[in-house]
């Protein structure tokens, strides 16, 4: 098996070069050899990882039920699903000084994990997305990013950023692009997926301190990157790599998520116990709706029709009308739930 690495950057240097000769020589990166990830259809579910739990809930959105729990590795943080919706992949950050170097793979119909991917010494993986048929994620303890091919379940690609705290990540919906929000260095970094002639591979894009929360547009013009350090939203204009807006946001923006239709943008914070509401054109503040509970994590269902809030203090996920901006029910996941994903 061929790994493709683009450029390792910084100390994680060393460690991501040993993981690469592993594979490079014929070694596996997962444990179990690989089998083709099939499945019979299903309905699509919501998946909430649950960190004190160390466990994936899987729960029917319809009735707000959930249908079971799945072990993870521990501290589990943040999860995403294969594009056809069939399996769940779960980054297991660790706890407190342990830090986590393994996904869980998690089949959604059978609710079983189906491996736990070893990732050696790449340390702490944190965000992850779907794009382009590919799972991408960052190593917020080796500085880089790295993709997982579904099919066989073992790292493909693996690319350092050179930045402390690589957190967050999202892809452009043409898959040229990649950005990463970088929390101790108070950065985003763009890293092209499709190589342009005369044009850098690696931008590094100063926003502000404690930059973690990110989101993409859905049109990929726009990357909003909220910076907690300063209560500031930088948006990143994508033609050219550079800070095209800045203004004052929450008290502590933990998450921003887009809705589908790109109008409006939803800033979680835990320290006030809100959600705040944004028009994604004038960037002006359209609503606050309170949340207790430690609102963290957010979730929008892909018809655009409700948003999930995760409630990590409460140990709830809340449920909230778009159409009405109202809540409408909570859901019991487990204990301190956090990062969230939909299986459609």
């Amino acid at each position: 098996m061929a790994v493709k690495v683009v450029r390792i950057l910084g100390t994680a240097g060393i460690g991501l070069c040993v993981l690469v000769g592993a594979v490079l020589s014929g070694q596996p990166v997962s444990v179990p050899a690989a089998r083709p990830l099939t499945q019979d259809s299903h309905s699509p579910a919501l998946l909430v990882l649950n960190k004190s739990d160390n466990a994936l809930a899987i729960i029917d959105p319809r009735t707000f039920k959930v249908l079971g729990t799945v072990p993870t590795g521990a501290g589990p943080h943040e999860v995403a699903a294969s594009s056809d919706g069939r399996f769940a992949f779960a980054c297991n950050y660790g706890t407190g000084p342990a830090p986590g170097n393994t996904i869980s793979i998690v089949d959604v119909g059978t609710r079983k994990e189906l491996t736990r991917l070893d990732l050696g010494p790449l340390m702490r993986p944190h965000g992850i997305t779907e794009a382009g048929g590919k799972i991408y994620f960052t190593i917020e303890g080796s500085r880089a990013v790295a993709r997982i091919d579904p099919a066989t379940r073992r790292v493909d690609w693996i690319m350092g950023t050179g930045q402390d705290g690589t957190h967050m990540v999202v892809v452009t919906p043409d898959q040229s692009k990649l950005y990463t929000a970088n929390i101790a260095a108070g950065t985003a970094t763009m890293i092209r997926l499709k190589p342009v002639q005369g044009a850098e591979s690696i931008t590094q894009i100063q926003v502000g301190k404690g930059s973690e929360a990110i989101d993409m547009s859905p049109d990929g013009s726009e990357v909003w990157i909220a910076h907690r350090s300063d209560s500031a939203m930088s948006i990143i204009d994508t033609s050219t790599d550079k800070v095209k807006a800045t203004f004052q946001t929450a008290k502590s923006p933990f998450r921003v998520k887009f809705t589908p239709d790109g109008r409006r943008v939803l800033v979680s914070d835990p320290m006030a116990g809100e959600i705040v509401v944004y028009d994604a054109s004038s960037h002006q503040e359209t609503k606050r709706i309170k949340i207790a509970g430690a609102p963290v994590g957010i979730l929008i269902q892909p018809d655009g029709t409700r948003a999930y809030i995760a409630q990590t203090q409460a140990n709830k996920v809340s449920v909230l009308d778009l159409s009405t901006m109202e809540v409408i029910g909570t859901i019991d996941p487990g204990r301190e739930p956090d990062g969230m994903a939909w299986a459609k």
